[in-house]
């Protein structure tokens, strides 16, 4: 029996996805007690219950200087700006990456384009974001559009050279049209590949998010992040961390659930 043949059953695979993170935490303990031993005042490595009564505070216990959760209104200021840049590049990755894909002319003039502005690091445009936007929400949104938007079109404008020109040649015998055929041809197809873009997307989204967060902000995930590092306060950077990639995880299993739901033919397309 070859080991590209061995399938693991349902119960044996979750098992085996659980292992990686069960010896990460057992290796953490394991290095917090032997820090913790020789030195019980050591910040690097908190034990659990240390970090477990600095989520109590930062979550369940109203801040005197603000009144607020600090964890709560932390992750709604961040959840705002990304996915209110999220929206804007998926709406314009949508529309500019069927018309690249679909009108040679569009192709000609902005394929290159879009193909050179992909390889632009984002974080390098930052500083100039806030000289000409300002420090306000609108240059964090700008940093996330511009660090996601030009790799989202370009990936859609390949899928779309890759729809069997077959397809459009028979749209345009029955009479449809340039607009008819983005409409009912492309578009259905394209969707749940803007799914799967939208999703490779967002490890990049939230670099970009923590990035403008803690250089210019009062408040949002990375800026708690970076305003208590000054302190070595790692018992709420670790689950401050721990806090996004979850977040992070939730965002990729709604679109993995919503590209299942709604196209359930495209797993079969993907299989062939």
């Amino acid at each position: 029996m070859r080991l590209i043949n061995l399938r693991p059953s349902r119960q044996l695979a979750i098992y085996m996805a659980a292992l990686p993170f069960v010896l990460v935490a057992i290796g953490y303990v394991l290095g917090s007690e032997a820090r913790l031993a020789e030195n019980p005042n050591d910040k690097l490595l908190p034990a659990l219950s240390t970090m477990a009564q600095a989520v109590k505070q930062m979550a369940f216990q109203l801040d005197a200087r603000t009144g607020s959760y600090l964890m709560l209104s932390d992750t709604i200021a961040s959840l705002g700006r990304l996915l209110s840049a999220l929206a804007i590049s998926t709406a314009a990755a949508l529309v500019f990456g069927i018309v690249i894909g679909l009108l040679p002319a569009a192709n000609a003039m902005l394929g290159s384009f879009v193909s050179v502005t992909s390889m632009v690091p984002p974080l390098a445009l930052l500083p100039i974001l806030f000289i000409v936007m300002g420090l306000g929400e609108n240059s964090k949104i700008a940093l996330i559009v511009i660090g996601t938007l030009p790799g989202m079109i370009r990936d859609l404008s390949m899928r779309v050279l890759e729809l069997p020109r077959e397809q459009l040649i028979k749209a345009q015998t029955l009479g449809a049209s340039s607009w008819q055929i983005a409409l009912r041809v492309v578009l259905p197809q394209i969707l749940p590949r803007l799914i799967d873009s939208l999703r490779l997307q967002l490890g990049p989204a939230w670099l970009f998010l923590i990035a403008a967060e803690a250089i210019a902000s009062d408040s949002g995930l990375g800026y708690r992040i970076f305003l208590v590092r000054r302190y070595l306060a790692m018992d709420i950077i670790i689950p401050y961390v721990i806090w996004i990639t979850l977040l992070a995880f939730l965002m990729d299993f709604a679109l993995r659930l919503l590209q299942r739901k709604a196209f359930p033919w495209f797993a079969s397309v993907r299989a062939e």
